[in-house]
């Protein structure tokens, strides 16, 4: 899952912001389009008349839709910072999953690959796909929409709850309350549940009782969990090592943050490191009776268990939770907020704690019109039907309703009797559509990008002059000349067959550029030349081929020689080698060249492997593609 680059590397931060600005554009179409599409659709056409009314939205589901609408959009700003891109996978994702079963941490190793592959195009998504519901929810009111991006934003936190939380540390030890549990997006997905209710449940007198009763069960089950014995919550230390609360408090402490911040958080350890039980049993009968005075149900009990829980929520948010935001990889403010938001809004939904709903407007049917008394008609023939339920006549008449409620008038009707904020709902959904679509494609490509390879080496730079022949032997004894491979282009590097670090993974690198290529393989030949002149018979070649599995490769060529062959090759290709002082393996340059089909050098590309991980021996597998691919386009 780990790609190994430094998460304020500045070729990823660079491209993470190039591809922000470059989608952000698009995004700014696609609200302008519907924008100027709306506005011509009510100056231009048809009055559309009063929009018909709707009922009241609630107070509770207000809180919900523009609270959580709100901390999406606070979630997409923090996915946007700089060091989201490369650090996500090894100081969000992995962290997480560290203390999880093993299950676990496989689903998420899972879906970091395709992060740590092409961290620039996932990160840019997420960011998108959490501005675009924030937007969606904020927006849309209590329309039918609405309840849409309810769902939406259920669908996406379960997700970032599973993969990104590792199911908010559930299965992990040392869960509990005041470090988050059971996870931020737990909480955003049942705000998405409710908010997707039915209008018909809205004014429901057990909805509010049901949310309290909930989070009262929640509660009740994390103060057991805090007291129970062996947990390690009651002791500030143990064995002269912070005790568990006193070991989050303490990590909490170092996050890079302002240093008044960090002097208070880092003041709460020392308390919890010298008072743990006192702390402990504050928080655990906190819990308890806060959960048991939600269970009630009764507004005069809540209102007070309300406040003690903003309280409380406030003090954890601040002294154990630190704010979440800090450290350059924060992506939301913790779970305090959310949960302080599903218990207010719990609150405002129990028996006479709003304003009465205003009444559903009613349907009557249209008037019968009196006609005159008939005769009985006479029977029809056996098997006689009318005209209108003949099957042409029926697909005619479902043709022309489906036409008038979805054809170019009924859309023009819809547009114009669009509040503004469907349409900025409308343009959110396609801004979701460009997350999504963005990281779908990320998810299915398992070609690394070239990113990051260039972080680690840099650009590749362009060469055009002949390149030096040679004339070697091969790892089946073959006479090989530069010039016996012209028509084709060549990947060249140097690699010591007895090397043990570097040169492996360059060869792995070589591997999967052949497997990239695809058709164009057969027009691509793969050498490497001896770089240790020490060890430059057949047989040393022969085995590093196998160890590697090259010796498989059909257009693969390990070249050896004499040492003064070897030695009048590097001083051609201005390779640089030198004896190192403990063990038989030479130390080298990391230097790859690209020689196009009329034997001219094109590129030169810096090949230290870097961290070594199946991200970056991917994406240099790819930069090599791509040069020997520009190198046959030019030919």
């Amino acid at each position: 899952m780990n790609n190994g680059l430094n998460p304020t590397d500045p070729t990823v931060v660079a491209a993470f912001r190039s591809t922000l600005v470059h989608q952000g554009i698009v995004a700014v179409l696609i609200f302008a389009v519907l924008s100027v599409a709306w506005i011509s659709v009510r100056e231009l056409g048809p009055s559309a008349g009063s929009a018909p009314a709707r009922r009241r939205e609630p107070g509770w589901r207000r809180v919900l839709r523009v609270g959580f609408g709100l901390l999406w959009i606070l979630d997409a700003v923090l996915q946007a910072q700089p060091a989201m891109a490369a650090g996500l996978p090894s100081q969000v994702l992995q962290p997480h999953a560290a203390g999880s079963p093993a299950w676990v941490q496989h689903m998420v190793a899972w879906a970091g690959t395709g992060w740590s592959y092409h961290p620039v195009q996932m990160a840019a998504a997420v960011v998108w796909i959490e501005a675009a519901i924030g937007i969606w929810m904020v927006a849309s009111g209590p329309a039918a929409w609405s309840r849409v991006g309810g769902l939406v934003g259920a669908g996406w936190a379960l997700v970032v709850w599973v993969f990104g939380e590792s199911f908010g540390g559930v299965f992990a030890p040392g869960l509990t309350w005041l470090a988050g549990a059971p996870g931020a997006a737990l909480l955003y997905l049942v705000a998405g549940g409710l908010i997707a209710l039915p209008e018909r449940t809205w004014p429901s007198r057990r909805l509010g009782q049901a949310v309290l009763a909930g989070m009262g069960v929640f509660l009740l089950g994390m103060a057991v969990l805090q007291a129970w014995p062996g947990r390690g919550f009651w002791t500030g230390t143990s064995g002269g090592q912070p005790g568990t609360l006193a070991s989050v408090v303490q990590a909490m402490a170092i996050t890079p943050q302002p240093h008044a911040l960090a002097s208070l958080v880092g003041a709460f350890g020392t308390l919890v490191r010298s008072h743990g039980f006192a702390v402990n049993l504050a928080v655990v009968m906190a819990l308890a009776v806060i959960g048991a005075a939600f269970l009630t149900g009764r507004r005069i009990v809540v209102g007070p268990a309300l406040a003690a829980f903003a309280g409380l929520c406030a003090v954890a948010w601040v002294l154990v939770e630190d704010f979440g935001v800090f450290g350059g990889v924060g992506t939301d403010p913790g779970s305090m907020i959310p949960m302080m938001l599903l218990a207010v809004a719990g609150f405002l939904a129990l028996p006479g704690s709003g304003a009465k709903e205003e009444p559903a407007r009613l349907e009557r049917p249209p008037p019968q019109l009196a006609t005159a008394p008939s005769r009985q008609p006479a029977p029809h023939p056996v098997g006689w039907r009318p005209p209108e339920l003949a099957p042409i006549a029926v697909a005619r008449r479902l043709g022309l309703a489906t036409w008038h409620r979805f054809g170019p008038a009924a859309l023009r009707r819809s547009l114009a009797a669009a509040r503004p904020g469907t349409v900025a709902a409308a343009g959110a959904a396609g801004l979701l559509a460009l997350g999504v679509l963005s990281m779908l494609q990320a998810q299915a490509d398992p070609v690394a990008s070239t990113v990051l390879a260039q972080a680690i080496d840099g650009s590749a730079a362009p060469l055009n002059f002949p390149a030096p022949d040679f004339a070697l032997t091969d790892e089946h004894g073959r006479q090989i000349t530069l010039r016996s491979l012209r028509g084709k282009v060549v990947l060249l590097t140097f690699l010591d067959p007895v090397c043990v670090t570097q040169c492996p993974l360059e060869a792995q690198e070589f591997k999967q550029a052949q497997h990239q290529l695809g058709t164009h393989a057969r027009q691509v030949e793969l050498v490497a030349i001896n770089a240790n002149p020490l060890y430059n018979g057949i047989s040393y070649l022969q085995a590093f081929d196998h160890q590697e599995g090259l010796d498989g490769l059909g257009n693969w060529a390990f070249l050896t020689g004499s040492p003064a062959q070897l030695g009048q090759v590097y001083r051609r290709y201005g390779f640089a080698v030198q004896t190192l002082p403990a063990g038989s393996m030479l130390g080298h340059g990391d230097n790859a060249f690209v020689i196009d089909p009329a034997g001219r050098m094109c590129t030169e590309l810096n090949f230290d492997p870097g961290p070594g991980t199946d991200a970056t021996i991917s994406s240099f597998a790819a930069e090599l593609v791509n040069a020997a691919r520009q190198a046959l386009a030019v030919t």
